[in-house]
Order: structure tokens, then C-alpha cells, then sequence
């Protein structure tokens, strides 16, 4: 009897008791920090809104001042698209009036519009006043495919020379205002190409050797200012000051320019009986 009546007076353990006791101070231990981690998560909260907020004020704030600049710059682009436009119609107003002048001299009487045509075809050689320019490498130029004192992403561009360059003197000249070209002695043309072909500059496919001699006729004086004050003259002084490339530039008395090789002026003339078919009385030219 005794056994029953100490399993109906205990039925549970002691030990569970303790352990039961145990797990209750713990958990009174831990309410503190559990409240402090909600007071610090508040305070984050807190600071995030805060953050977001002076983020939004100061977007609020910016927001003018980059419309604005935008505005500014949309004004920019305007201006500089009309002054664009203007200088292509002064452009297209130049190039109306060369071409009216060059059919006036053609009409002329007592002019001689056969040779005219052959001197603007380079037919014909011609002599006269002009400029003598020479382009040569830099001294310290490779010969390889590699150094030299012009870099470029993706290939090498020593201290040669391009075909480019040459492009930029001929054209500055032309529009400097010369009246006939040669490059080593050959003559230039409204087809003529300056090509590369490896290392070598080709001009209508002739092969040409450093230093490069460019021959120009025209006004010596105001020709050789007009193109040294040119964005290619310009572009020549750079070569030669930032890359070493070598130039000279002088006025000439006389410069004596050949005929371009292999090339025939072909003039039309009217067909006996052919009727007038243009409408203009003039007949068929």
C-alpha cells in the first residue's frame, strides 16, 4: 500500500520538477534582451525613414536644376544646328556661284575654253607662282609594325607618314586655294585616290617614297598663309610638334607642274543634221 499511495502522491518525477523550475528562470532572464532587440530594431526603422526621406527632399530639390541643364543643353543643340544649316546654304550659295563663274569663263568671247577645260583636268601641264611643301617621317619613325611616337588602339601609327595626312595637306590646299597639285611629281585630278597599301602611300596607284614633295600654283604668299591658318594646316603643325614628323613649307616663283599621265579631254561636238531636240534652239552639244 505504501508504493501505490507514493506513485498517486508523486506522479511525476523530481527531476522534471527542476527541470520545469530551470526553464522558467531562463525564460524571465531573457525578456530583457528580447525587449532591448525590438528597441534596436525600432531605431533602425526610425533611421531608415529618415533616410528616405531626406533622400526624397533632396531629389525634390535636384530635380529642377537637371531640367534646367537639360533645357540648356536642348537650347545648345538648337543653335548649333542652325548655324549648321546656315553654312551648308552658304555651302551650296559658294559652290553655285564658282560654278556660274566657271561657265562665264567659259563663254567668254575670245577665251580659250578648250585649254581652260584642260588646266581644270589637269590635261595639260602648267607653270606659275605657287608653294612647295615637303612631308617627311619622323627621324625616330619604325620601320616595323610596332613603336614610334604615335600609338593608336588596335594598330600601330609611328612616326610615318599616312595616307591620311597626305589627304589633309592636298585637301587644305585645295581649299587654301590652289589651282593645280602634284605629289612627286604626280598629278592630281578630280579622280585621283591617296591610298595606303601596306606601309606605302599610293597615289593613283603609283607607289610613293618618303620625304613627299607637294607642288602647288597659286597666289605663293596668300596661298601658303591660307593654308598654314587652316584646321589642316594646323593639323600638319601638330604631326610635327607632337610627333616628330617633319614639314617645310615655302613660297615659289615658279613652279612647273606636269600633265597627269593617260589622260584625254573628249569635247562633244554637234552632229551634222541632227535635229534640236533640247528645246533651247542650241542644238545638241
Amino acid at each position: 500500500m505504501s508504493l501505490l499511495t507514493n506513485v498517486i502522491e508523486h506522479s511525476l518525477d523530481d527531476g522534471y520538477a527542476q527541470a520545469a523550475a530551470r526553464r522558467g528562470a531562463v525564460g524571465s532572464s531573457r525578456l530583457p534582451v528580447s525587449l532591448s532587440g525590438r528597441l534596436w530594431l525600432s531605431a533602425g526603422l526610425l533611421l531608415a525613414a529618415v533616410v528616405v526621406t531626406l533622400g526624397a527632399a533632396q531629389t525634390e530639390v535636384s530635380a529642377p536644376a537637371a531640367a534646367k541643364e537639360r533645357q540648356k543643353l536642348i537650347d545648345r543643340i538648337r543653335t548649333e544646328t542652325s548655324g549648321a544649316d546656315t553654312l551648308q546654304k552658304d555651302v551650296d550659295g559658294l559652290r553655285d556661284t564658282v560654278s556660274a563663274e566657271q561657265q562665264a569663263a567659259l563663254k567668254q568671247p575670245g577665251g580659250d575654253a578648250n585649254a581652260l577645260l584642260e588646266l581644270l583636268a589637269a590635261a595639260t601641264h602648267v607653270q606659275g607662282p605657287g608653294v612647295k611643301l615637303v612631308v617627311d617621317d619622323a627621324e625616330e619613325a619604325s620601320q616595323g609594325d610596332s613603336g614610334g611616337p604615335r600609338q593608336s588602339t588596335g594598330f600601330a601609327d609611328t612616326g610615318r607618314v599616312r595616307d591620311r595626312d597626305m589627304q589633309r595637306v592636298v585637301n587644305g590646299l585645295w581649299s587654301a586655294g590652289a589651282e593645280a597639285i602634284t605629289v612627286n611629281g604626280e598629278r592630281l585630278t578630280a579622280l585621283s585616290a591617296i591610298r595606303a597599301a601596306g606601309d606605302a602611300i599610293l597615289v593613283d596607284n603609283k607607289p610613293l617614297a618618303p620625304p613627299y614633295t607637294v607642288l602647288a600654283i597659286g597666289d605663293g604668299e596668300r596661298l601658303s598663309k591660307a593654308f598654314q591658318d587652316s584646321a589642316d594646316g594646323r593639323y600638319l603643325g601638330v604631326l610635327r610638334q607632337d610627333y616628330g614628323i617633319r614639314t617645310a613649307i615655302s613660297v615659289q616663283d615658279t613652279v612647273r607642274l606636269a600633265a597627269a599621265p593617260s589622260l584625254v579631254v573628249r569635247y562633244a561636238e554637234p552632229v551634222a543634221g541632227q535635229a534640236d531636240t533640247s528645246g533651247d534652239g542650241k542644238g545638241s552639244k
